[in-house]
């Protein structure tokens, strides 16, 4: 029997693995894509290889297809698109991406077609959007191409070849030039682009699709205005507000029975009464999936406990960055009552209870600055 490998060792694997051509799909700055069919598991999956225009960019762009890579394998969201596999050849300065196939049209095809999606497409493009927020990522090529639009009405961001990871503020410089199709914010003329940014390009885009196909059935006229607004201190400052207005708005038509509000209710109260103090940045978690994925493991942890151990796992779902937080009493049953209610309700209550929650602990107090107290610093 062969031994087990050793701490650093490297492993051989088999990396050849054939695929059917079906078609081309487009030709960009960075390459080409086609569309390939795996006969083995009878699925589709779109193929990006790194093949630039400019052979002179190939050195320089090549950087941008490595962060693609790096950005999509963090991302898990399902508005935005999956990667399964990638192929490298650094010595050559080339390389395949494998991605899930979005079979449908891009989001202004899609809604000169289908002009009644248009409030749904908009509450998702700004649910994926605050995601990627939330992991801290620019896309920084918002155009209509990179929003696509699944036959299932799914919405798809994809294409995070310019994309970045923010770090600190002076990630926030705008570091690339594009042909953009809009007039830009006023921030481009004290070279910046940050979220707020990304906000205005994504209701640009839906303001542009809605007057050109007449569209009359969108109901969020007044927020995709002050997403709108060139002056970056007028306008929505994060898809985390717009996501929050959104859904708040959305509440109005929708009506939680006495079980479901009662759920919510004790949840969010022992939240905000665990958490006392919150930094001034830290960010809340918006990916609905994996919130429940994550809470439904720390019940599985400790279901046969009155109380959790330690509500720190609990908390450290919901709030991404810097708090101060009580360890002890928080009751094992109102986290069940809560996931049974996640379980059970359509996604919109769940996007409604989740913003809920998140002006709960907007009410909590903020500090700036390292603070001295007997809770427990995290």
């Amino acid at each position: 029997m062969a031994s087990s490998p050793s701490a650093g060792s490297m492993i051989p694997f088999l990396r050849r693995r054939d695929y059917i051509f079906l078609e081309h799909l487009g030709q960009g700055a960075c390459g080409e894509t086609v569309l390939l069919h795996d006969d083995l598991i009878d699925s589709d999956f779109v193929c990006k290889k790194y093949s630039p225009i400019s052979e002179s960019l190939r050195q320089e762009l090549f950087k941008n297809f490595l962060r693609e890579i790096k950005l999509l394998h963090e991302v898990h969201h399902h508005n935005v698109v999956r990667v399964f596999n990638y192929y490298l050849y650094p010595d050559k300065l080339t390389g395949y991406i494998l991605m899930e196939y979005v079979q449908g049209l891009d989001i202004e095809d899609h809604l000169s077609s289908r002009p009644e999606t248009v409030n749904e497409l908009f509450a998702q493009a700004i649910d994926g959007f605050a995601y990627l927020e939330s992991t801290r990522i620019l896309h920084r090529d918002i155009r209509p191409q990179n929003i696509l639009v699944r036959n299932d009405g799914t919405l798809k961001i994809i294409d995070l070849g310019f994309g970045k990871r923010i770090g600190a503020t002076i990630d926030f410089d705008k570091s690339i030039s594009l042909n953009w199709w809009c007039e830009p914010p006023g921030e481009f003329s004290d070279g910046i682009y940050d979220h707020a940014t990304e906000v205005y390009f994504v209701a640009k885009l839906f303001q542009k699709i809605i007057a050109e196909n007449g569209i009359e059935q969108f109901k969020h006229a007044a927020l995709l205005e002050r997403m709108c607004r060139s002056n970056p201190a007028e306008r929505v400052r994060s898809f985390f507000d717009a996501k929050n207005e959104l859904s708040l708005r959305l509440s109005e038509d929708i009506e939680f029975d006495f079980e479901e509000r009662k759920a919510y209710k004790n949840f969010a109260d022992e939240v905000s009464g665990h958490i006392t103090k919150i930094a001034e940045g830290a960010k809340y978690a918006v990916d609905l999936d994996r919130i429940r994925a994550q809470l439904e493991t720390v019940h599985r942890n400790c279901m046969l406990e009155d109380e959790l151990p330690n509500c720190a796992p609990l908390l450290r779902i919901l709030v991404e960055g810097q708090y101060y937080y009580r360890r002890a009493n928080f009751p094992t049953s109102v986290l069940r009552t809560f996931l049974h209610f996640l379980r059970s309700a359509p996604l919109e209550k769940q996007r409604i209870a989740l913003a809920n929650l998140h002006s709960r602990l907007d009410a909590i107090t903020r500090y700036t600055e390292p603070t001295f107290s007997d809770d427990i610093p995290f």
